[in-house]
C-alpha cells in the first residue's frame, strides 16, 4: 500500500491519520471557500450578476451534501483511500480548467457540478469515517478536531486568496486553489492506509479488533440506510438542525459576508481578514465543542450553539460595520461556526450505531448543504432584487433560534432509532 512506517508509531499513528486528514479537509475548505472571493472579481470581470455567481456556489453546495452519504457507503465499498484520491484529482482539476472560462455555464460546470461532487467526498462524511475507524477513546475531540479544520482552510486561504484576487484578477485564485489540491493526493497516498487492520494495528484505545460486518453496494447501502433512519423522529430533528446549521453558516455567512462587506465600503482582503479572526475562533470553539461532548449532553450544547449563533445573525445588519461591532460578531459568530458538528454526529451514533452512524451523518450534512445550497441562492437573489442583504440575516437569525428549540427535542440512546 506504499504506507509510510506506520509500526514505528503503534496505535499513535492514529494521529498520523488525522493530522493527513485534517490537511486534506483544510484544502478542500479552501477550495469551497474560493467561490465567496469569486463574487465580485468574476462580476468586475465578465458583468455576471450575483444570482449568476450564486447559483454557481448553490449547485457546487448542493452537490458537496448529496454526494455525502454515497461517497460514506463508496469508503466502505470501493475504499477509503481510493475514494479520496479520486476526489482530490476531481476537484484539482475542474479548478484547472476553470481558468479557461468566459460562459456562465462554465462556471457553473466547474465550480457548481464538477467542484460539487469531488467535494461531497472530502467533508464531513469522511471525518466521520476517519473518526469511527481509528478511535475508540476521544471520538468526539478528534470529531471536533478535523471538524474545525474546515475553519482553519477558511483562517488560511481567504486572506491570500482575497489578495491574489485584488492584485492579480479572479485567473490566480483558481489557479492557486488546484495546485493546493493536487498536492494533497501525495500526502494522502503515503499517509493514508484503509484501515488500521490494514497495517496491523488497532484502533486508538482499542484493546480487541473491530468485527467488520459486511458491507452491502455503495446505493443500496446509502438507500438502505435512509429508509431504516428516516422511520425515526431523532433523524428529522437531526436532519433539520443541520439544515438550519447550513442555511446559517457556510451557505449565507461563507458565501456571501465579503460581497455585503463591500456593499459596505469594506475591501475585500480586509472582509476576509474577518473570516479568518472567525476561523481561530471556531478552530478554538470546534475543538472544545468536541472536547464538551465527550462530557455533557451534546443536546443542551447544540441549544447553546444555535441559540447564540441566531442573535449574532439578527444583531450583524444593525450594527455599524465598525471595527468593533464586526470584531465582537466575528468572536461570537466565529465559537460556534461549526461547534455543531461533534454533539450532531454523537447523537447520531448513539441512535444509529457505529456501523450505519458514518453513512447517517451522510445524510444528515446532505440536509445541511441544502441548507447551504438554499441561503446561498437566496442569498444573492434577496441581493439582487432588494439591493440589500437585510432580509436575509434576518431571515436566518431567526431560523437559527428556531433549531435551538429543536435541539432539545432530540431523545438520546439507541432507543432513539427506533422506528416512531
Amino acid at each position: 500500500m506504499n504506507i509510510v512506517r506506520p509500526r514505528l508509531f503503534g496505535q499513535n499513528y492514529a494521529f498520523v491519520v488525522v493530522a493527513a486528514i485534517f490537511l486534506t479537509l483544510l484544502a478542500a475548505a479552501g477550495a469551497r471557500s474560493a467561490p465567496g472571493v469569486l463574487i465580485l472579481p468574476l462580476e468586475e470581470h465578465f458583468g455576471w450578476g450575483r444570482s449568476t455567481t450564486a447559483l454557481s456556489a448553490g449547485i457546487g453546495i448542493f452537490l458537496y451534501g448529496m454526494v455525502g452519504p454515497f461517497a460514506a457507503a463508496l469508503m466502505n465499498t470501493l475504499g477509503l483511500r481510493r475514494t479520496v484520491l479520486g476526489a482530490l484529482a476531481l476537484m484539482s482539476a475542474s479548478a484547472a480548467v476553470s481558468a479557461f472560462m468566459s460562459e456562465p455555464w462554465h462556471l457553473i460546470l466547474s465550480w457548481g457540478v464538477f467542484s460539487g461532487l469531488g467535494s461531497g467526498a472530502v467533508a464531513l462524511v469522511l471525518a466521520a469515517t476517519i473518526v469511527n475507524r481509528w478511535f475508540v477513546r476521544n471520538r468526539s475531540l478528534m470529531m471536533g478536531l478535523l471538524t474545525a479544520s474546515t475553519a482553519t482552510g477558511t483562517l488560511v486561504f481567504l486572506p491570500v486568496l482575497a489578495w491574489l484576487s485584488q492584485t492579480g484578477g479572479w485567473q490566480p485564485v483558481v489557479i492557486a486553489v488546484a495546485l493546493v489540491l493536487a498536492a494533497m493526493i501525495p500526502v494522502v497516498w503515503l499517509l493514508l492506509p484503509e484501515r488500521p487492520a490494514a497495517v496491523g494495528l488497532l484502533p486508538y484505545g482499542a484493546t480487541t479488533a473491530p468485527v467488520e460486518a459486511p458491507h452491502a453496494g455503495m446505493v443500496s447501502a446509502a438507500i438502505g440506510t435512509l429508509k431504516r433512519a428516516a422511520r425515526t423522529r431523532s433523524f428529522w430533528y437531526l436532519f433539520a438542525t443541520f439544515f438550519i446549521c447550513g442555511f446559517t453558516t457556510n451557505g449565507l455567512v461563507g458565501t456571501h459576508l465579503i460581497a455585503l462587506c463591500g456593499d459596505m465600503g469594506i475591501p475585500a482582503v480586509q472582509a476576509a481578514g474577518l473570516l479568518m479572526v472567525m476561523g481561530i475562533f471556531d478552530l478554538v470553539g470546534t475543538t472544545l465543542s468536541g472536547w464538551l461532548t465527550d462530557r455533557y449532553d451534546p443536546r443542551k450544547l447544540l441549544f447553546l450553539y444555535y441559540a447564540l449563533r441566531g442573535l449574532s445573525l439578527i444583531y450583524l445588519p444593525f450594527s455599524d460595520f465598525s471595527y468593533y461591532s464586526l470584531a465582537v460578531f466575528a468572536v461570537f459568530y466565529g465559537l460556534d461556526w461549526i461547534a455543531t458538528v461533534p454533539p450532531t454526529l454523537r447523537l447520531a451514533t448513539e441512535a444509529f450505531g457505529e456501523r450505519d452512524a458514518p453513512v447517517v451523518f451522510g445524510w444528515i450534512a446532505a440536509g445541511h448543504q441544502m441548507g447551504a445550497a438554499s441561503a446561498a441562492y437566496l442569498g444573492g437573489a434577496l441581493r439582487d432584487s432588494q439591493g440589500d442583504y437585510l432580509t436575509m440575516f434576518l431571515l436566518a437569525g431567526s431560523t437559527g433560534l428556531v433549531a435551538a428549540g429543536l435541539s432539545v427535542m432530540i431523545r438520546r440512546g439507541q432507543t432513539a432509532g427506533a422506528p416512531a
